[in-house]
Order: structure tokens, then C-alpha cells, then sequence
């Protein structure tokens, strides 16, 4: 079996995971409220902004498609206590290695099934939750069943009320997948915005591009306010400009889904 999590040298109890040469993620189990990559920051920074400023009266149910190090899901647990958590983490091998090395805090509310997101989201109940991110990688690219409009229907089915559905992929100019994902949100959640480093924006990079898709508005100015105030913030598309962003990009279906584009080159 082959490790996945590297130490940090500089950080003393603190892992990277990796997926071959790609860093997937990074955790200080003393320190869950330090988020080390930029678009976890922004899903932590939209999930402030959205289903986190509820009532403490009102437990959340947040579904986790992707674990990896679980940074988010400690984050969570951390920044709003006795949420109830479920990840779907088919990779069984790093799970335990994350058991064994970095293990969850007691009682954290957070609840690890060895299954695929698919999988994990049919056994799910009908309205059982606020929040589902979708953070799953398959190496560099997320699996295409994740962004079909089967999987999407699936989600509709498991969020409840105001629910917030966010993804983390990756793509480049002209964003074809990522538009046709965004054109699947859209035809079944009336509110989409859509965040990315302003180099991804302008074609001159590949990288990561988040979407988050409510019934509810957004508070989008308060959204850019707090990205911008962030090392790396992101530029968001809001609004109209959101709604019209996909152009005429055709969602996937189950018979002709494809990975999310992958890096080429050093630069990416």
C-alpha cells in the first residue's frame, strides 16, 4: 500500500495528500481553521456567507462528495460545532491512513463512507441536506458522472429548502465543461455564481472554478468583498451574467460524460 500523506517539514504534525505528483490537499490537525489552498478557502468563505449565518437552533446536514484529508469537513466542525457531516470517500486505502495518522477530533459530528458520490448520494434520504459540495478528484480531473444531469438530479433530490450546492472542478478558456456543469445547476437552481483566480478567468491559466447554485440569493457583494480580501482572491460571475455564462453549452449525461480537462504542461 502507498502512502499518501507527506509530512510537512516545516509544519510539525501536518500532511500533505497527494495523488501522485498532484497535492490534493493540506491538514494541521491543531489548526482546522488554517486552510492552505485557495479554493477551499473560497467554498469555507461562500458557506460563511450563505448557510453558516443561520440560526445555532438549526443543526446543518453538510454531504462532503470527496474527503481526501477531510480540511473541509475539520473546518466545519471547527467553525460551527455540532454539525452533522457526512463524507463519501471511495478511496479506502487513504482513509485509513488519514485514521491512523491524522485522525478526526472526538465527537466532531463527522461521519466517513467508504463509497463513491454517486453511490453515497442514492442511499441518501429525500431533503436530508443544507450543503453538498462536490470537491472529488479522480488524479488531476473530477469524474464526469459527478457533473451529469443524473448526479445533478440526485442532488436536487437530497438538499432541503434554501440547500447549497457547490463544486470545486478545474478547466481552462473557454470552460466548456465547467459551462455545461453550470448550465445543469442553473436549469435546477434559480440563484448560480461562478469564482476563479482572475488569471483562470482570462484564459492565461488552467485552474480551479467554483459554482454555487441555491434557490436563495446569495449575498453576492458580500462575497466579492470577503474574496478580495483574501491572498488569492477570486472574481465572481453573479447575477445575469451568471445565468447567461454557460452560452449554449449542453449539460452531460450519464452516456456522454467526460473528466473535467486535466493540466498540460508545467504552467498549466
Amino acid at each position: 500500500m502507498s502512502e499518501r500523506l507527506a509530512p510537512d517539514r516545516d509544519v510539525p504534525g501536518a500532511f500533505w495528500v497527494r495523488f501522485g505528483p498532484t497535492q490534493q490537499s493540506w491538514v494541521d490537525p491543531s489548526r482546522p481553521d488554517f486552510l492552505a489552498f485557495e479554493y477551499v478557502q473560497h467554498i469555507a468563505m461562500v458557506l460563511d456567507h450563505t448557510v453558516l449565518d443561520t440560526p445555532a437552533d438549526h443543526r446543518l446536514r453538510i454531504v462532503h462528495i470527496g474527503g481526501a484529508g477531510m480540511s473541509l469537513p475539520r473546518w466545519v466542525a471547527w467553525r460551527r460545532p455540532g454539525t452533522a457531516q457526512v463524507v463519501c470517500e471511495p478511496d479506502v486505502e487513504l482513509t485509513a491512513e488519514v485514521r491512523r495518522k491524522i485522525p478526526l477530533p472526538p465527537r466532531s459530528g463527522i461521519k466517513v463512507r467508504d463509497v463513491d458520490g454517486r453511490a453515497g448520494l442514492a442511499a441518501m434520504p429525500e431533503a436530508w441536506a443544507d450543503v453538498i459540495i462536490v470537491d472529488a478528484f479522480d488524479g488531476p480531473s473530477v469524474p464526469g458522472e459527478l457533473a451529469t444531469v443524473e448526479c445533478l438530479d440526485q442532488l436536487r433530490r437530497v438538499s432541503r429548502g434554501d440547500a447549497v450546492v457547490i463544486y470545486n472542478v478545474t478547466d481552462r478558456a473557454p470552460f466548456e465543461w465547467a459551462k455545461g456543469l453550470a448550465a445543469g445547476l442553473s436549469a435546477r437552481w434559480r440563484n448560480l455564481i461562478v469564482g476563479m483566480e482572475p488569471v483562470v478567468m482570462k484564459g492565461k491559466r488552467f485552474g480551479n472554478v467554483v459554482l454555487a447554485a441555491s434557490d436563495k440569493r446569495a449575498d453576492t457583494a458580500a462575497i466579492e468583498r470577503a474574496s478580495a480580501g483574501l491572498t488569492i482572491g477570486y472574481r465572481w460571475i453573479v447575477g445575469a451574467r451568471a445565468r447567461d455564462w454557460p452560452g449554449g453549452a449542453e449539460p452531460m449525461t450519464d452516456d456522454d460524460a467526460t473528466t473535467s480537462p486535466g493540466p498540460r504542461g508545467r504552467g498549466w
